[in-house]
Parts: C-alpha cells; sequence; structure tokens
C-alpha cells in the first residue's frame, strides 16, 4: 500500500503519517480536559480520517493535473471545491447523528496542515543517517561557477 501511495505522489506516506502521529497527540494531550472523552475521541478521528482523505484525494489531483496540463482547469476546480464540501457533509452527518464533538472534528481536519508543513522536517530527521550527503568538492565548485 506504501509503494502505491508512494506512486501518487512521494511525499503522501509522509504526510499521512504525520496526520496520524498529529492525531495521537492531540488526543493524549487533549483527553484529560473534555468531560465527554467519547465523543471528542470520535470526533477527533472522524477529523483525521477526513484529513487523510482531503491528502490521498489532493494528491490525485495534483496527478491529474500534472497530466491534464493547462486543459481541464475548471474539472480540477470543482474537485478541490467538492473536497471540502464532502468534509462539510461529514459534519453534517456528525452533528445530525450525534457522532462526536465538531470542534474536535476540526481540529483533526488541521491535521492536514500541520502534517503538511511538519513533514519536510520530519522527512530530514528520519532520512538524514540513511542518505549521507553525496556532494564533493568538485560538484560545489561547479555549483560555484
Amino acid at each position: 500500500m506504501i509503494k502505491a501511495l508512494k506512486r501518487l505522489n512521494e511525499a503522501l506516506p509522509g504526510l499521512l503519517l504525520g496526520i496520524a502521529i498529529y492525531g495521537l497527540i492531540v488526543e493524549f494531550a487533549g483527553v484529560w480536559f473534555v468531560s465527554d472523552k467519547l465523543r471528542y475521541t470520535s470526533g477527533l478521528w472522524i477529523g483525521i480520517a477526513c484529513a487523510m482523505g482531503m491528502g490521498i484525494h489532493l494528491a490525485m489531483v495534483i496527478e491529474e493535473a500534472v497530466r491534464m496540463g493547462d486543459t481541464g482547469t475548471k474539472r480540477l476546480s470543482f474537485k478541490s471545491v467538492l473536497r471540502y464540501l464532502v468534509v462539510v457533509f461529514v459534519f453534517f452527518i456528525m452533528m445530525y447523528f450525534h457522532l462526536g464533538n465538531l470542534v474536535s472534528a476540526f481540529i483533526g481536519v488541521l491535521g492536514l496542515k500541520v502534517s503538511a508543513y511538519v513533514q519536510p522536517f520530519m522527512h530530514k530527521m528520519i532520512f538524514k543517517d540513511i542518505a549521507p550527503e553525496e556532494s564533493t568538492n568538485e560538484q560545489e565548485e561547479e555549483v560555484k561557477l
């Protein structure tokens, strides 16, 4: 499955891992401060699932945009708006059936943004020992010229 995600977008597995780690941190930090722990937890993980779905869909839309080039910008714009409409629909379903806390679900969806900002640093931290720098003095001199 990770290979399929990497085939779609090289950074996608790291993004999804970051969203999951964010969800665990928010879960363990916030569950102690709420009275309704079940609704907090279910809302948070519904939001985390939405964030992961949004990340995968975003990667699919980017890949499609690269394939299509300049044609079909209306279609790509529609898909981007559709992504947010699906999240709003999920929130309405949550509210109607009392499936979770709406605020914690929104905090979960923010995991996509947090993970997008943290992912490059996390990638550097994880892979810094695996792929050492291959720069030589000759390459550095070529860059200076």
